[in-house]
């Protein structure tokens, strides 16, 4: 074999490298006991940012328009604030943000359960970093997720 392949092209990146070599990951949620499709399975990642989009204007469009009274340099922090206690409070409860629900989106515990307090937090907190949220594994869940063991599945 030569060792190109078995390292992956940069186009085909080590993971498709892998599994020509037999390797099988399964599909996102397989480790966690999910459904492959539909209700229950693991959200796919432009549901999840299709909902972070929704909430962030929605919370944009009030810091600026009742809070700040347009004043766009003190909006961005309170967007930011908005967004906290509007995840916080949304997920902490219902398991959902707004826009979440609007993409057919609920985060739960790993064993399917609701978040404590104490998760959801933490969950938002790192979401609000950003960072943690673009470190996937192999679920497709960020590392904010997976600190607070949590998943986001479709409903």
């Amino acid at each position: 074999m030569d060792k190109r392949e078995a390292i992956g092209s940069w186009l085909s990146g080590p993971r498709a490298a892998a599994e020509d070599m037999g390797v099988d990951f399964g599909y996102p949620g397989q480790r966690l006991g999910l459904p492959q499709e539909g209700a229950g399975s693991v959200a796919r990642f432009g549901r999840r940012l299709g909902a972070v989009c929704i909430d962030w204007v929605a919370c944009q469009l009030i810091a600026y328009g009742l809070i700040t009274g347009g004043d766009t340099e003190g909006a961005g922090t309170w967007t930011l604030l908005l967004f906290v206690v509007l995840s916080v409070l949304t997920v902490g409860t219902v398991g959902f943000t707004p826009g979440k629900r609007l993409v057919g989106l609920r985060v739960v515990a790993e064993d399917g359960g609701r978040l404590g307090a104490g998760r959801v937090v933490l969950r938002t907190l790192l979401l609000a970093l950003v960072v943690p949220a673009l470190i996937w594994d192999r679920d497709g869940r960020g590392l904010h997720d997976r600190l607070a063991k949590a998943v986001q599945v479709r409903i």
